[in-house]
């Protein structure tokens, strides 16, 4: 089984973090740090929260005095690279939110996020005074770094996964769009896919904003074009069909994309933890070439016993008029961390840039029960 991600903060990991500490301030106790940071319920903790105890612990056994407690850790950042080193800005957002710490502070979490990442750090000062770390982020987003540029569009994500959520900018996304304008083409691979990512956010919460944006600024800029075809993957899954005209994906309005479909199976009764093969075929009707998404939906069935859609991509391409298409995916119907199958019939259906062509239906089992 392999290791869990959390189990990154091991007591070795601690042991030679200590030394770090230890080298730049004797003053540390390395035992007392370990054993409070190790108490009873650390096998329980998750991976943030680990994070945050160790954070949280630092702040008792450095210097006092904020200050000369990150001069402590400044000295040794240089060695402290990478994921596992995320409680460095943990550190300034769980001891210097206070206003008279803020600039100390985000000068702290620019230096940090080079070596990691600030993006989960910011979320309390936002919470604290939106408009001015607004400010900030607009100032990072002119930085020469890419890892502070990110971290001005990583941060201000309304829906940042692992982070807390930025609910002020849920209701009205007007403020960080004023960041993502001025980062909209940046060179930067790493920065975009941020850009993307927080689009993507304000998309599944201010759609008629998102499409605003994407009509306003598509293409003018490979880069940020780039970036809008990343951001739109939501509505595209959804097969709005705003967004999938945009993209030029023929939505029929001039005719049938598609004339013949079929969708069979190689098994009608499967059992949990099954694998079926699903054939498909679809006879591109138009004369000229088309933009398609070819997906299959199944309908779950849910432990009330109603059921719930998941899509799975097939293709997505240009294709010849008068084309016919052919495939063969097969599913496994194995329980998942993020699925848990339950018996009954389950629709599987065939789905063209969104409209239901062709379908079937298998009836699951669960031998277990029936034993």
């Amino acid at each position: 089984m392999p290791e869990a991600l959390k189990d990154i903060y091991n007591k070795q990991f601690l042991i030679d973090f200590s030394e770090k500490v230890y080298s730049a301030y004797k003053n540390f106790d390395k035992k007392g740090f370990l054993d409070m940071v190790l108490d009873d319920n650390w096998n329980d903790l998750k991976l943030r929260a680990r994070m945050m105890r160790i954070a949280e612990t630092l702040g008792k056994y450095l210097p006092q005095e904020y200050e000369e407690a990150l001069q402590v850790l400044f000295s040794i950042d240089e060695d402290c690279i990478g994921f596992p080193y995320l409680f460095f800005p943990d550190f300034v957002a769980f001891h210097g939110e206070s206003d008279k710490n803020w600039d100390i502070s985000m000068k702290a979490l620019e230096r940090f996020t080079k070596r990691s990442s600030s993006e989960f750090a910011v979320r309390p000062f936002f919470k604290r005074n939106p408009e001015k770390m607004i400010n900030q982020m607009l100032e990072w987003s002119k930085s020469e770094n890419e890892h502070v540029r990110r971290l001005s569009s990583e941060g201000c994500r309304p829906r940042l996964p692992w982070g807390e959520a930025l609910t002020m900018f849920k209701k009205d996304p007007k403020p960080v769009i004023l960041v993502l304008e001025e980062l909209k083409e940046d060179p930067s691979l790493y920065v975009r896919k941020s850009v993307a990512n927080n689009l993507n956010d304000i998309s599944k919460d201010n759609q008629r904003i998102f499409i605003d944006i994407l009509k306003r600024w598509k293409g003018k800029n490979k880069d940020t074009d780039w970036i809008l075809r990343h951001a739109s993957r939501t509505l595209i899954r959804k097969s709005n069909p705003e967004v999938m005209s945009l993209f030029g994906y023929d939505m029929g309005g001039d005719g049938a994309v598609v004339t013949e479909a079929s969708l069979t199976v190689d098994s009608f009764i499967l059992n949990i933890g099954d694998s079926c093969r699903i054939n498909y075929e679809v006879f591109i009707g138009k004369e000229n070439p088309v933009h398609i998404r070819v997906e299959y939906g199944i309908d779950f069935v849910k432990a009330n016993g109603k059921t719930s859609r998941k899509l799975f991509l097939l293709s997505d391409k240009i294709v010849a008029g008068g084309e016919r298409i052919t495939g063969t995916r097969i599913h496994k119907w194995h329980n998942l961390t993020t699925r848990k199958h339950y018996s009954g019939e389950h629709k599987i259906a065939l789905l063209v840039n969104g409209n239901e062509v062709a379908c079937t239906v298998i009836e699951l089992e669960d031998m277990a029960m029936l034993k």
